[in-house]
C-alpha cells in the first residue's frame, strides 16, 4: 500500500505534467519549465516514499522471523 510521500509524488507529477501541457498551450516557456521541475520533484518525493516502504516492510519481516 502507498505511502504519502509516493501519493504526493504522483500528485505533485500530475501537477507538473499539466503545467508543462498549459505553458506548451500558451507559449509560456516559465510556466513549462516549472512543471517539468514539478514533475521532477514529484518523482524524487515517490522515489523516497518508496524506498521508505520498502524498509519498512523489510523491518517488519525481520521482526516476524525473529519471533518464530
Amino acid at each position: 500500500m502507498p505511502n504519502q510521500d509516493e501519493v504526493k509524488g504522483k500528485v505533485e507529477q500530475l501537477k507538473g505534467k499539466v503545467k508543462q501541457g498549459v505553458g506548451r498551450v500558451t507559449d509560456d516557456p516559465a510556466l513549462e519549465a516549472e512543471g517539468v521541475e514539478d514533475q521532477a520533484a514529484g518523482e524524487v518525493q515517490e522515489g523516497f516514499g518508496t524506498a521508505k516502504r520498502k524498509v519498512g516492510e523489510a523491518v517488519k519481516k525481520v521482526g516476524e522471523a525473529i519471533k518464530k
